[in-house]
């Protein structure tokens, strides 16, 4: 069985792909953003994924990749395209490469033309393919940069993508339009620049008139990108030090209670729970605050200033929408408590009054 998620990064409209063997959990990361490695990081925790590779289908130009920030905090290694010029990674491949991962594996198509050094990763059994810039939805990568060439990139479709299935999903590497997926067929017969009977001839004249600005982060991201996103600096910015926490996928920090114990006296602990529920069955925690969930927007002022704030209720779904609201309000060291008070008295923590 096959694990796939397709991500998104909002502000360079890049896809991300994660791709695992569900039997050994094994898995991959196509063209990942730098700012979003913690989002991807917390997906693959949660959901008990080992991460073998990052592969980036070209070098970028309008993001920085992740792909070195996975491998300094995960351990995964680094594969690239041998024509794309990129360096430190730990693998780079060719055409008819296989990237494995557990029992899956994906084909390396080379499908030069928006870059010199484009591939298409197509999976084992051609149910899919990550097209990089190559094929987007109704559309193809501009080749007026990084040795792009458009007659090259019409003859790369052509032999390595048309010759898939017509039932081969396609997953670009970016959509501007909020578009997530095409197929083979699709775009044989749709694509307005060189589906349906569209010659190189016409193809290479559409690209030439495409007067299109150069991307804004193209200074920045190329330079990086061929260093496979590795910042200037060998330590970049890690998890909060105030406390063990980890990121969830939804965006906010948690705290698991072994970890809130050991930081209690450093830290405002805040119950968002009604008041009728602070004297039920549960208890609470001696030193908590109280401030219900509908009062915290207007209440902010009364946490201390430059203190952590640990916030908690009956099991972590409402402390968790508090910690989101706390953020939004200016306050940077913020956790929900996971599994609320349901798991800290589970795990045997003390409360003041409750239920035995």
């Amino acid at each position: 069985m096959l694990l796939f998620r397709q991500l998104f990064d909002p502000a360079s409209s890049t896809f991300t792909y994660l791709i695992a063997d569900e039997a050994s959990r094994r898995a991959v990361l196509v063209d990942p953003v730098f700012e979003q490695a913690r989002r991807d990081a917390a997906l693959l925790r949660e959901l008990e994924l080992t991460l073998v590779s990052t592969i980036d289908t070209h070098v970028h130009a309008d993001h920085v990749t992740g792909a070195w920030l996975h491998k300094h905090r995960l351990g995964s290694t680094i594969v690239a395209s041998a024509a794309g010029g990129a360096t430190i990674a730990d693998r780079l491949v060719a055409h008819g490469d296989r990237i494995d991962f557990g029992g899956r594996h994906l084909s390396v198509r080379a499908t030069p033309g928006h870059t010199s050094g484009c591939t298409t990763l197509v999976l084992d059994d051609a149910s899919l393919a990550l097209t990089g810039d190559c094929i987007l939805v109704r559309g193809t990568g501009r080749t007026d940069f990084q040795g792009g060439d458009a007659r090259v990139l019409f003859r790369s479709v052509h032999e390595q993508i048309w010759t898939l299935p017509n039932s081969c999903a396609l997953y670009p590497a970016h959509d501007y339009r909020g578009i997530s997926v095409t197929s083979v067929g699709e775009e044989r017969r749709f694509n307005p620049r060189l589906g349906g009977d569209t010659s190189e001839d016409d193809f290479a004249r559409y690209q030439q008139n495409l007067e299109l600005p150069m991307p804004r982060a193209i200074e920045r991201a190329v330079p990086a990108n061929l260093r496979c996103g590795k910042p200037d600096a060998d330590s970049p910015e890690g998890d909060p030090d105030w406390a063990r926490v980890t990121l969830a996928f939804a965006g906010f920090w948690e705290i698991t209670p072994s970890a809130l114990e050991e930081v209690a006296t450093r830290v405002t602990i805040l119950d968002v729970r009604e008041p009728s529920e602070l004297t039920g069955p549960l208890g609470a925690i001696g030193s908590a605050i109280a401030i219900p969930l509908g009062e915290v927007a207007a209440r902010v002022g009364e946490l201390a200033a430059g203190r952590p704030i640990v916030t908690l209720c009956r099991s972590g779904a409402r402390s968790a929408q508090a910690a989101v609201l706390l953020a939004k309000h200016g306050r940077k060291d913020v956790a929900s408590l996971a599994g609320g008070l349901l798991r800290w008295r589970a795990e045997g923590h003390a409360v003041i009054g409750g239920a035995d």
